[in-house]
């Protein structure tokens, strides 16, 4: 396919501009060429374990509790809002979370360290729903009265919950948060365009609009990683004061249905929790009931008959995966005891950037040495290695950030050594062709020779660089899986430019010199 001296210059030019493209791309979106990491960017480290001050558990009992709590620690690690963060477990005990760019470190350790709670909360009707929402449009204009103007003119007969299209369609003047509403989902909640989230979110922060609520009443938001259409989050009407929360759940697993084998979560309640869940669902039956983590909803099955202690949550046409996700939910919302931090270490972002700085001088460095050496050494076939170095500079940054790879300090440094790789991939191919020329071939001939009797060199060694890379992603973490990570990309890219990239550069310049000129400086 790439045999024409048209095809492989093609395709080196359309790889250097849709890495150019790339990095641009993410410049634009997220300030950095590519995506800094702790100790480049400036955060905080923390180790986090289950407090185990007023009651001890057993290691196997420890080391479901860190399962449980590393989904909570997850959903709220999301809830801050930054860019790449690490949580993982570590060993049976431990969690690592580690946040670049964070700047209030206080708030985020209270966020993390605290107990996860658990709530079902019944979800309101909707001709209640409808009645909130006129309650919420009516504070909303009041104070954002230039949003009121900018909101379309009405609303459907019958409000949201009968709409089929969406609101921001309609046509009732002064409706600044229906106007928000895009539509109505499957379960009932309201669906609200990612676009449109914050606005949203600064209605419900505004006190004169959230003390608007009816008593009892309380909005919330869907976990996103629930959304059944991710251009959209949901929100929920439900009521405050929960059914049930979970200090009274004692296990749940999930199972399949034997029945129509649909995946459903099982669930069983202490003896006191069951006494008051019985009661309350019987009192709401065909009611929607909200599961909420931390004050985010994860669904809202339909209560279909009394349940006492053992109850299940049929998910419809979700898989078995989703089901053991909920199953660690309900049991991470009743954690036997809270999270402490046992481990902290903020960086700094002078310490980041003083790191990049002497980074890039030692990786500049090492760069012009390199070029140097392969200009003195080999000339005119060094200044194709140049030229393919240059690329694969390019090629490695460009793919970097299209995986919107972390880039971390050690990470540079497996950057530094595949291009050292890079270069030594080149020194074997130019000796070949050098000991070709020594034999008396003519140039070409001797070039092709040469890329062919350095081939199985270069892929054994670079294979086998690749593997140890493999691994140490594998087996380590944070630093040591970026020193891996762009190290393996570093190795695949420099395979292409020293094979591909330098034999097109070899191939341009023999095809432009006649054959009785064409010498070869090496």
């Amino acid at each position: 396919m790439f045999q024409t001296l048209r095809a492989r210059l093609g395709l080196i030019f359309v790889l250097a501009a849709l890495s150019v493209a790339v990095l641009l791309w993410h410049k634009a979106q997220k300030d950095d060429i590519v995506t800094l990491g702790l100790d480049l960017k400036g955060g905080i480290h923390l180790a986090l374990e289950i407090d185990e001050s007023k009651a001890a558990l057993t290691p196997a009992a420890r080391s479901e509790a860190i399962d449980r709590a590393l989904k909570v620690v997850r959903l709220r690690v999301n809830a801050l809002g930054l860019s790449e963060p690490v949580v993982q477990k570590a060993g049976d005990d431990r969690i690592v979370v580690e946040l670049a760019g964070l700047t209030n470190t206080n708030s985020a350790k209270d966020v993390l360290s605290k107990a996860a709670f658990l709530e079902f909360q019944v979800v309101k009707r909707p001709e209640e729903g409808q009645a909130i929402l006129d309650r919420l449009d009516q504070a909303a204009a009041r104070v954002y009265p230039a949003d009121a103007r900018k909101a379309p003119a009405a609303t459907p007969a019958g409000g949201v919950f009968q709409q089929k299209t969406p609101a921001a369609d309609s046509t009732a003047a002064g409706k600044p948060f229906t106007s928000k509403i895009a539509n109505v989902g499957s379960q009932g909640q309201l669906l609200v365009a990612l676009k449109d989230t914050a606005a949203v979110s600064r209605y419900l922060r505004t006190p004169a609009v959230a003390g608007s609520l009816p008593r009892g009443t309380e909005v919330l938001w869907n976990v996103p990683e629930a959304e059944e259409d991710k251009q959209f989050r949901s929100l929920w009407l439900v009521d405050s004061k929960p059914m049930i929360t979970g200090e009274y759940l004692a296990n749940a697993t999930a199972g399949s249905d034997p029945q129509f084998n649909r995946p459903v979560v099982f669930f069983e309640l202490n003896r006191r929790g069951g006494r008051v869940f019985e009661r309350e669902t019987g009192r709401n039956i065909q009611r929607q009931m909200a599961i909420v983590l931390d004050n985010q909803v994860y669904t809202a099955p339909v209560i279909q008959s009394q349940i006492g202690r053992n109850g299940q949550i049929t998910l419809g046409n979700s898989t078995l995966d989703e089901a053991s996700d909920l199953a660690l939910v309900l049991r991470a919302g009743a954690l036997p005891a809270p999270l402490k931090i046992v481990e902290e270490r903020t960086v700094g972002p002078s310490m980041g950037a003083d790191s990049v700085n002497k980074g890039m001088i030692a990786g500049l460095l090492g760069i012009v040495g390199v070029v140097a050496i392969m200009l003195a050494y080999y000339r005119l076939a060094g200044l194709f290695a140049v030229g393919a170095l240059a690329l694969y500079v390019l090629y490695t940054l460009g793919a970097l950030a299209a995986l919107d790879a972390v880039l971390t300090f050690p990470g540079i440094a497996g950057l530094v050594l595949s291009i050292g790789m890079s270069v030594d991939a080149n020194v074997l191919i130019f000796e070949r062709i050098r000991e070709e020329l020594d034999a008396g071939r003519a140039v070409r001939p001797a070039v092709s020779e040469g890329f062919k009797q350095a081939l199985s060199a270069i892929v054994d060694s670079n294979i086998t660089t690749l593997l140890t890379a493999a691994v140490l992603y594998l087996l380590g973490t944070g630093p040591i899986q970026g020193f891996a990570v762009t190290l393996g990309i570093g190795i695949i890219i420099s395979m292409f430019t020293a094979i591909f990239v330098t034999r097109t550069l070899f191939t341009l310049y023999l095809e432009r010199r006649s054959p009785a000129a064409q010498g070869l400086s090496i």
